[in-house]
């Protein structure tokens, strides 16, 4: 089981729902964790059960799991419900607090990308759970920004100097726009996960998140799993 970490104060939701539905349309498993304060996929996600302080609903074939503050909460809590040990082939985690970084185990073997706008906001408390980090962590920047600009990343460098982040050479840009953001609402209203309607670079960026750390796909059955989400 696969952990990837996504950390940071940025609302991460739908882009990571539309990450786990392709990579179930690619025959995989999925958990997305939802461990942040707003916890906002409690809202947007269709809950098939009672909603509590903690439970695990599917959507779209995806696992979505909320409440839950440490990996161990979670696996006991799948324990009780399913008589098993978490058996997934990928565990999405959507960070945003020291807390969480620490109850889900996320280390340097734990792949982790930090995701951004390029406000004051989202930069300096995004980068408050890696102050949890007890050895140098390899850490790729996902930034949402319509320029992209080299000022944005040595801004970024010059407020985690004293993290312990390796970052990596590669920057991952989701150039938003504001057709992006009706889709995706557009989306939230009628319950479907689907890339219909987004630019092709904001589609190019997803898949090339993905590829960065899913290894047992092949590119071409990734590209077609993506393909397919625009024609749901």
């Amino acid at each position: 089981m696969e952990r990837v970490a996504f950390i940071g104060s940025y609302d991460k939701t739908d882009m990571l729902l539309m990450i786990a539905r392709a990579l179930v349309i690619a025959g995989k498993k999925v958990l997305l964790v939802d461990s942040t304060a707003l916890q906002k996929s409690r809202y947007i996600v269709p809950a098939m059960k009672q909603r509590t302080p903690q439970y695990i609903t599917r959507y779209e074939n995806i696992d979505v799991a909320e409440g839950f503050i440490s990996l161990q909460d979670l696996n006991n809590y799948y324990v009780q419900t399913e008589g098993k040990q978490l058996d997934y082939d990928f565990l999405l985690l959507d960070i945003d607090s020291a807390k969480g970084y620490v109850g889900f185990h996320v280390d340097n073997t734990v792949k982790q990308f930090f995701v951004t706008s390029i406000d004051n906001y989202c930069l300096k408390r995004g980068l408050l759970p890696f102050l949890q980090a007890a050895q140098p962590v390899e850490v790729t920047r996902v930034i949402f920004s319509r320029n992209m600009m080299i000022d944005e990343i040595k801004y970024l460098s010059y407020l985690s100097q004293n993290l312990k982040i390796k970052w990596n050479n590669e920057t991952i840009y989701f150039p938003f726009e504001n057709g992006d953001q009706t889709t995706i609402f557009d989306n939230q209203r009628t319950g479907l996960i689907r890339t219909k309607g987004l630019t092709n670079q904001y589609t190019d960026a997803l898949k090339y998140l993905a590829e960065h750390f899913v290894t047992d796909i092949k590119p071409s059955e990734l590209s077609k799993a993506f393909k397919a989400l625009d024609r749901e």
